[in-house]
């Protein structure tokens, strides 16, 4: 039978993000349909596979012409229509009409706006000297057919999607989206809306960090709840195993009842670092099986809460090849003292309000990492790092908005 240490001395916070990373290779591509791509990641730079502009073209309703006659009355020969080539060549001392995006005709290489000329008895007046170029859009003025429009490794926003979808890229390469698979163990938990029995809860990390991982692009499949049995578990985690990452809730303490990393251990899983010197959740464990990465998260609410925030989205992310899967912390500054721990990172729940200084972090009552409830009125997490004395009010920390993954 295999067994895991019951005494390890806890890692960092960074040496822990850094040996999940080191883990989390990406993996391979997939096309996707370009209307099915908002917030994938891409996994090969996504090429032009036009110039774009595709032709000089017009930046405004007006007037086409040839800079070195004006200014001047020239006669109307034609007029162009976006999406109409142009008739034919301007010749000198002549104008088109044409409307914004039209084809720039052959031989002129200034536009007039209408609001600026006088057009009279099909002739129009231009009062003053264009210049060459003048609100004419050069051909690949924006990018150029086989040059990278959005870099490998960038996550595909929505004005990334438009760039693609101008540049003519119909499918591009996207990491594939990681498959999850989330156990909750506990006897005591039962679902929201059944009848709570003496000594029962409501279970509420499957929910919570299935939502988590979802927002990340992941594919979540159904959470599981394993009793403290260790044949519940077995079977629980076996089928979680086969997923690329497999995320366990409670039982990774050293309690009679704590069966989680015995059980992944006789599954085969190398367990790679137990416990992290921060607060909530020091008991968490990181293992691997094969591609498959596993984390077991604490029981407490919010002590799971953070730990998905800080190491498994972070996988999530690595997984489907982003350049920078680290936490996004940003900067504020705290609302009031903040004791340090001389041993262990602390990640305190707090409210933002916005100041001319900037983002004021308020600490909210109830910091036990038990307490989701009062965690609900909280919109960030505040990094207090190890160390002594504490820091004062108006001094600068990182915080994690809850909800920014």
């Amino acid at each position: 039978m295999c067994t895991v240490s019951a005494v390890a001395e806890p890692v960092s916070v960074e040496d822990a993000l850094a040996q999940v990373l080191a883990r989390a290779a990406p993996l391979p591509g997939e096309p996707v349909p370009l209307e099915k791509a908002a917030w994938r990641v891409l996994a090969e730079d996504a090429r032009a596979v036009v110039d774009l502009p595709r032709f000089p073209s017009s930046a405004m309703d007006g007037f086409a012409l040839r800079a070195a006659d004006t200014p001047g009355t020239f006669p109307v020969v034609a007029h162009v229509a976006a999406g109409k080539p142009a008739p034919r060549a301007l010749l000198a001392g002549e104008a088109m009409g044409i409307a914004t995006g039209g084809v720039v005709p052959e031989g002129a290489d200034a536009v007039v706006p209408i609001e600026l000329v006088t057009e009279r008895d099909g002739a129009v007046q231009v009062p003053a000297a264009a210049e060459p170029g003048a609100n004419v859009r050069p051909l690949g003025g924006d990018v150029r057919a086989g040059d990278p429009v959005v870099r490998a490794g960038t996550t595909l926003s929505p004005s990334r999607i438009a760039a693609l979808a101008a540049a003519g890229v119909a499918r591009p390469l996207c990491g594939a989206r990681p498959s999850v698979a989330v156990v909750t163990t506990g006897t005591e938990l039962r679902p929201p809306g059944e009848t709570l029995g003496d000594g029962e809860i409501y279970e509420s990390n499957g929910v919570m960090l299935a939502a988590v991982f979802r927002s990340t692009g992941a594919e979540v499949a159904p959470h599981e709840t394993a009793s403290d049995d260790a044949s519940a578990h077995r079977a629980a985690f076996e089928r979680g195993l086969d997923a690329d990452v497999l995320v366990t809730s409670g039982g990774v303490s050293v309690g009679p009842h704590d069966l989680v990393r015995g059980t992944l251990a006789e599954l085969g899983a190398e367990e790679v670092f137990w416990r992290v010197a921060m607060r909530p959740g020091k008991p968490i464990s990181f293992a691997t099986r094969g591609r498959t990465l596993v984390f077991g998260l604490p029981g407490n609410p919010v002590s799971s809460l953070v730990g998905a925030l800080l190491f498994v989205v972070p996988a999530l992310k690595a997984l489907q090849g982003s350049l920078d899967p680290t936490p996004p912390f940003r900067l504020g500054v705290l609302g009031a003292p903040a004791r340090r721990n001389p041993h262990r990172d602390d990640f305190q729940r707090a409210r933002v309000e916005v100041s001319e200084a900037g983002a004021v972090l308020q600490p909210i009552e109830g910091q036990d990492s038990h307490m989701i409830v009062r965690a609900a009125s909280a919109d960030a997490i505040v990094h207090v790092p190890r160390g002594d004395g504490e820091l004062a009010a108006g001094s600068s920390a990182r915080y994690l908005p809850l909800g920014a993954v």
